[in-house]
């Protein structure tokens, strides 16, 4: 085809063997459309392809991705608002009769496995490094490993007993991303060698928690697409997990400084034992 279609928010430039889109990062853009920027859909990643009647004189071209075909869309489960899916694309109703042509054209690219699962991720993801700060510690992902620094106002005690967590790629077998638009926003690694775990996510070590302004969408949404891409794609045999200390050079005295402060409320309060609070101590007072 090789032909352009500008919409609103986004713009389809339709090639050979994929669509191409590109996002607008105005200021009325969504923002998981700004930090997108762009996507490559492979042909053999859509399912199918439907035009229908938008709001306010639009009309929508919407490619629906095969399930198992895209990390992001795989991790987002459904929850993301009709505003933010990207593969809409809202055109002005005008271009109604352009957007058909294009529809059908879509159509007769889909693969005699559209209406199947695909067996491996045919959608990029997003790029590693990656980080975001949620309500109760800074999540970080360098392409092989997840890191979560837990911040002294807000996480539990449960996860200021098991410190600050590293996770390699090969110790997971998934994420739960569960958007921080609704109740119980979080996000949780699956590890491998987990038996259950904590029923609550701000008391799992291997979960961090969202809030108004912690975790938004469009900075979690594809932080947990990047770990899954990861762990789906990754040929290194599974490892036992074992959380260690994120080590990072010499810290900030003033923070450790805080973090010791806390950790004695924690334990004046009964919620950290004499060892543990003597051990922890210990641990701090070494990234000095």
């Amino acid at each position: 085809m090789g032909d352009v279609l500008a919409g609103i928010h986004a713009t389809w430039e339709f090639e050979s063997d994929s669509v191409l889109i590109r996002f607008e990062r105005g200021i009325r853009a969504p923002k998981l459309y700004q930090a997108l920027r762009e996507r490559r859909i492979p042909h053999e990643a859509l399912e199918s392809v439907s035009l229908s009647q938008g709001k306010r004189g639009t009309v929508v071209l919407h490619a629906v991705p095969r399930p198992g075909a895209d990390p992001l869309m795989d991790a987002a489960a459904g929850q993301l608002k009709e505003s933010c899916d990207p593969y809409r694309l809202v055109l002005p109703a005008e271009r109604e009769t352009l957007a058909e042509y294009y529809a059908d054209e879509l159509r007769t690219c889909l693969t005699p496995y559209a209406s199947k699962p695909a067996d491996r991720h045919l959608v990029a993801a997003p790029e590693a490094p990656l980080n975001f700060k949620a309500y109760d510690g800074r999540a970080g992902f360098d392409g092989r490993q997840v890191t979560f620094r837990w911040f002294w106002t807000g996480a539990s005690s449960e996860k200021w007993k098991a410190g600050d967590q590293t996770f390699p790629v090969a110790a997971l077998s998934g994420v739960d991303w569960r958007s921080p638009e609704v109740f119980d926003g979080h996000l949780r690694l699956l590890r491998r060698d987990a038996d259950g775990g904590p029923a609550q996510a701000d008391r799992d070590p291997a979960a961090v928690i969202f809030g108004l302004g912690y975790g938004p969408v469009h900075e979690s949404l594809p932080f947990a697409a990047a770990v899954l891409a990861a762990v789906r794609g990754g040929a290194s045999p599974a490892i036992p997990h074992q959380p260690v200390p994120v080590a990072a050079g010499r810290r900030d005295p003033a923070d450790i400084a805080e973090r010791i402060r806390h950790l004695g409320d924690l334990h004046q309060a009964g919620l950290v034992t004499d060892d543990e609070f003597s051990a922890k101590k210990a641990e701090l007072l070494a990234e000095l």
